[in-house]
């Protein structure tokens, strides 16, 4: 057990901070006997003098002020404590688990997290990032209290949030631009094609995959527009990962006459809205409120484009 109370250490911190004992006795209503004991009584049991005397007035020591520091620590983390007692008694989750799919804009979503960590600093968050029906499934399972997926979640209402261009893409080497024209089906036929796994165990699905005799699956967007910027293949890669990469000239839309951009849109689920709690619905809140300042950005690149 601490040899020093946590009431010690804060009759420390208030003498420190108000200049003394008599003032430091007015402001949190002790005697000042009372407070020159409790500081006496630390000095004894940990074997460390705090206070000297310097002239009338007593000033802290080295080691006091060291010692001083740490016990604001443990004063603010025993009031944070309280804090997160009063948010559970009131229903506050301690965990909220998010799916996301990897096509959500990654502006958005930090600023979702930053705004939802600084409302619920104690809360924490289990964010899944998925693929294809891989945060559907989730929600299927009641892994997930928050959802974002672009695959329709059967018997879940959604909230739109923002419309995602898929771009087809290659190396501006690659053997597709050298073509020199405009593109159809079977050109693409003919070259590999980069395909994103999907996350889901159950519900797995083959989404945008053209039926080409060449195809590497891979599990993360990552990998994938590393191994198009290699020139190893082309794939549609959505625009909130791929518009670095066509700025820097990296890679280069395809020429397509039909199909060259696709969209999906990414839908919000809760799992189950009636029983959410403030947490979830306050990532929610950030969640939208994000997306809706990144969709009209990717409008403007569309346009752009």
């Amino acid at each position: 057990m601490p040899k020093v109370t946590l009431l010690q250490w804060q009759m420390l911190a208030a003498v420190a901070d108000h200049g003394g004992f008599a003032k430091a006795a007015e402001v949190i209503h002790k005697s000042p006997s009372t407070l020159n004991h409790a500081i006496h009584k630390i000095e004894e049991q940990l074997g460390v003098q705090l206070f000297e005397p310097r002239g009338r007035q007593v000033v802290m020591t080295e080691a006091g002020q060291m010692l001083l520091r740490r016990a604001r620590q443990v004063i603010e983390s025993a009031a944070s404590l309280e804090e997160v007692a009063e948010h559970l008694a009131g229903g506050l989750e301690a965990e909220v688990t998010l799916a996301v799919d990897q096509i959500f804009p990654r502006d958005a979503l930090a600023a979702a997290m930053l705004g939802f960590s600084q409302r619920f600093p104690y809360v924490r968050v289990q964010l899944h990032e998925t693929v294809l029906n891989g945060a559907v499934e989730m929600l299927y399972e009641s892994v997930a209290d928050l959802a974002i997926s672009g695959i329709p979640a059967q018997g879940f209402l959604g909230e739109p949030l923002v419309d995602v261009p898929f771009i087809a893409v290659a190396h501006p080497d690659h053997a597709l631009h050298r073509l020199d024209r405009s593109l159809d089906l079977r050109d693409l036929e003919r070259h590999r094609q980069i395909v994103i796994r999907d996350s889901a165990v159950r519900h797995r699905g083959d989404h945008g995959w053209l039926k080409a005799e060449q195809r590497w699956t891979v599990s993360h967007l990552s990998t994938s527009i590393d191994m198009l910027e290699r020139g190893l293949g082309f794939a549609w890669v959505p625009q909130t990962v791929i518009q670095p990469a066509l700025d820097a000239g990296s890679l280069k839309a395809l020429s397509l006459r039909l199909g060259a951009v696709r969209h999906a849109t990414l839908q919000l689920y809760y799992r189950d809205i009636d029983s959410a709690g403030p947490a979830a619905r306050a990532l929610a809140e950030a969640l939208i409120e994000a997306s809706s300042s990144t969709a009209n950005s990717l409008s403007g690149e569309v346009g752009r484009e």
